[in-house]
């Protein structure tokens, strides 16, 4: 089965691998499609960025003070009960007089039980209230978040002469954003620069930008810099890059096609 040739399905398959669901046989092979297809391999970095920017927009929560209560009254109760069954099998072998007297305290005692459960149900329940609008404001916040993220339309993964994924370029025409993310290892002499490079099919490489030493870095672009482009490459140059008109003066390290995603 070609997955490029079928993008719903690649999405789905990418999605899963990238949360962990994708197990067995299944994985086996999505990793192996992801070694042969660079759009493969895209669409599973692409969604690791997303299932970790959930971890961003939600907020940590620290547990009620209910929770904690209702574990140890849990506790509490199974080790009554475990009492409870000790003293039962003790009364059967007493006189009839003591063990009435014992079934009566127990009957007391489960009495103060069931009330004692009800009030702190009753509690439990305005807790339950309390913490149902704070999951609600946190799925508005959520979803707003959602709704801002990026609109991911181009994906890139430039690979080393060794097809080894080094470069995540992703394009979003919402924002006229292109973000690069180091997927790999490779880290450039603090006296070069990594300088972006677009690949038409005619005339020379245009630069799109020069990287920095971070692990992401964010152009402003419009469509109409990638839309006819097929291909990205990433050269060596000294600090701060060369001009555009030059093209590439040093090594092209990575490269890779540019694939364009139908949303």
């Amino acid at each position: 089965m070609n997955l490029t040739q079928k993008p719903e399905l690649l999405d789905r398959l990418a999605a899963a691998y990238a949360l962990g669901t994708l197990r067995g046989g299944a994985r086996r092979r999505f990793e192996q499609l992801a070694r042969e297809y660079a759009q493969v391999r895209a669409a599973a970095l692409l969604w690791q960025g997303r299932w970790s920017a959930f971890s961003e927009v939600q907020e940590p929560v620290q547990p009620d003070a209910a929770v904690w209560t209702r574990i140890d009254n849990l506790l509490q109760a199974e080790k009554t009960n475990a009492k409870l069954a000790q003293q039962r099998e003790l009364a059967t072998t007493k006189s009839p007089n003591r063990a009435l007297a014992w079934w009566r305290g127990l009957a007391v005692a489960g009495i103060l039980a069931t009330v004692a459960a009800v009030s702190v149900g009753l509690w439990l329940t305005d807790t339950a209230q309390q913490q149902m609008s704070s999951l609600q404001a946190q799925l508005q916040t959520t979803q707003a978040a959602l709704q801002a993220a990026p609109q991911i339309q181009y994906v890139a993964v430039l690979a080393d002469g060794k097809a080894d994924a080094s470069m995540l370029v992703t394009f979003d025409p919402r924002n006229n954003q292109l973000v690069l993310q180091r997927v790999g290892g490779f880290k450039e002499p603090s006296n070069q620069s990594l300088q972006l490079w677009a690949l038409a099919p005619q005339g020379a490489p245009r630069s799109l930008g020069v990287m920095g030493h971070g692990k992401l870095d964010q152009f402003e672009a419009h469509e109409s810099d990638v839309k006819a482009v097929p291909a990205l490459a990433i050269s060596l140059e000294p600090k701060g890059g060369v001009p555009s008109e030059t093209g590439p003066t040093g090594p092209v390290l990575f490269k890779g096609a540019l694939i364009r995603r139908d949303l």
